[in-house]
């Protein structure tokens, strides 16, 4: 099972936005080429990410975007729901397209739900400030 770029360009425009923003607003073309992200995929994942309340837009010269609230306050899982599809380890537990029709016969159906559950809990688990510290880690490891 994977998550599709969407999911993994967001979390990672996220950490950089937190990154570098220290107070002041970013420019998705900044995100863009530190992260190697096309432009315009930036500009559609960061429409969802403000429609979700995960960041605000600044508009104007000096204009950009800002987290929404504190990254110890934002959730992995929060950003992976707001521009990904609702994650379903199994096609047939889509919600409105191939809707399981063999729920109640279905030896392995809570296997499915179980796995998702867990999937979920895991990412809601992990703080957009904890893969922020471990990038500034990271930084300052390669700097020795």
């Amino acid at each position: 099972m994977r998550l599709s770029t969407r999911a993994q360009y967001a979390v990672r425009a996220m950490v950089d936005l937190s990154l570098h923003s220290e107070g002041r607003p970013v420019s998705l073309r900044e995100i863009a080429q530190r992260e190697d992200i096309p432009l315009n995929y930036l500009e559609q994942l960061f429409n969802r990410l403000r429609r979700g309340n995960i960041v605000e837009s600044v508009r104007g010269p000096g204009g950009g975007y800002l987290l929404a609230r504190e990254s110890a306050a934002i959730l992995v899982g929060e950003i992976v729901a707001t521009v990904e599809e609702p994650l379903t380890p199994v096609s047939c537990m889509d919600k409105g397209k191939g809707r399981c029709t063999r729920t109640a016969a279905c030896t392995t159906h809570t296997v499915w739900e179980m796995l998702g559950e867990r999937i979920r809990n895991f990412l809601d688990s992990i703080t957009l400030e904890d893969l922020v510290s471990e990038a500034r880690r990271r930084i300052a490891g390669a700097e020795q």
